[in-house]
């Protein structure tokens, strides 16, 4: 069944509006205090199963994949979503390896999810969220990217960020060159996973560092390498 546009953004608004609900629930209206000026959590929610969407193979997604400027205005469902962290960051087994490879499997990356709706963290132990009490920063966050109207205009952004210290304590100097390594590789897994469930997406590598880490309020040692524009293509 084909549904009507307005249709579709008011399910895409629904869906939203019910996990941000569920995060209220969990919280019992109550926030995690955070230890320095990182923002507190405000609830944490189980994400739906990454239960296949797509209809693309590999190929056709390979093949299919292109830098997506402009986006029709609707937020990806709460289902893909699912799908896209899963694809970029996801454990894959009782052994917790995931998805993208890592150097020692120490795995640095932390995902942000940016939205009308807020701020959200990626949990993969789990596969969940966490809300962070950050209201929607992505107008600070396109000022940060240098004023590109990609960014400003994408219903959804996705920060991949990397802690370096946690593979430097093993790989010495090495690190920086290994946590970037692996930003590209989950960084792809999300593009392919987005463009077999019919979504554009982009990324954004120019941008000022400290004025992202403010906006994103980054832990100490927490460092934002790229920026992923997310939406349906426009027509």
């Amino acid at each position: 069944m084909v549904l009507s546009l307005g249709r579709v953004r008011l399910a895409s608004h629904c869906a939203w509006l019910a996990l941000a609900l569920c995060f209220a629930a969990a919280s019992g209206g109550c926030s995690t205090t955070a230890d320095d000026d990182t923002p507190a959590i405000r609830g944490e929610q189980v994400l739906p199963p990454p239960a296949p969407l797509g209809t693309a193979s590999l190929d056709q997604a390979l093949s299919a994949r292109r830098s997506i400027r402009t986006y029709d205005g609707k937020v990806p469902s709460t289902e893909e979503l699912s799908r896209m962290l899963w694809a970029a960051q996801g454990i894959t087994d009782g052994g917790g390896h995931r998805t993208a490879p890592s150097a020692g499997a120490l795995y640095p990356l932390e995902l942000y999810v940016l939205s009308a709706q807020g701020v959200f963290h990626y949990v993969p132990a789990g596969h969940k969220l966490q809300q962070l009490d950050l209201p929607d920063i992505r107008e600070d966050v396109a000022e940060a990217a240098l004023g590109q109207d990609v960014v400003r205009q994408a219903p959804m952004l996705v920060v991949v960020t990397g802690v370096i210290s946690r593979t430097r304590a093993k790989y010495g100097d090495r690190a920086e060159r290994y946590v970037a390594l692996e930003v590209g590789h989950a960084s792809q897994n999300l593009l392919l996973e987005a463009t077999s469930l019919g979504l554009g997406a982009r990324t954004v590598g120019a941008f000022e560092d400290e004025a992202l880490r403010s906006a994103l309020r980054l832990p100490s040692g927490t460092f934002p390498y790229y920026i992923l524009c997310i939406g349906r293509p426009a027509p």
